[in-house]
């Protein structure tokens, strides 16, 4: 059984593109979340794509790695369930992770 997840794309007011994921992010899903991913970073070349991540209330390693692969592209966005999850995979130690 597929988690629920809710994927958006849009432009943020500064012009920057945004992936905005709402739900869950895990083995069931994870494919979908990193094809996403990829085609955000590859849409928002040269610029960092801002990955909010504030309405997410799980992510597993398969969730985490997608993020791992695009760790110099992306800017994350976290709310305060998700922060020390990316502080302590070392994602905040390689890219920013701002926290809403």
């Amino acid at each position: 059984m597929t988690t629920q997840l809710s994927l958006n794309t849009g432009r943020r007011p500064d012009g920057a593109l945004a992936l905005t994921a709402v739900g869950e992010i895990d083995m069931s899903n994870a494919a979908v979340f990193a094809e996403a991913l990829a085609e955000a970073v590859a849409q928002s070349e040269p610029r960092p794509v801002v990955i909010d991540l504030t309405e997410v209330e799980y992510i597993d390693s398969a969730g985490l790695a997608s993020l791992f692969q695009h760790v110099e592209r992306i800017h994350l966005l976290a709310g305060p369930l998700l922060a020390p999850v990316l502080t302590i995979s070392g994602l905040a130690g390689l890219t920013t992770v701002d926290g809403s």
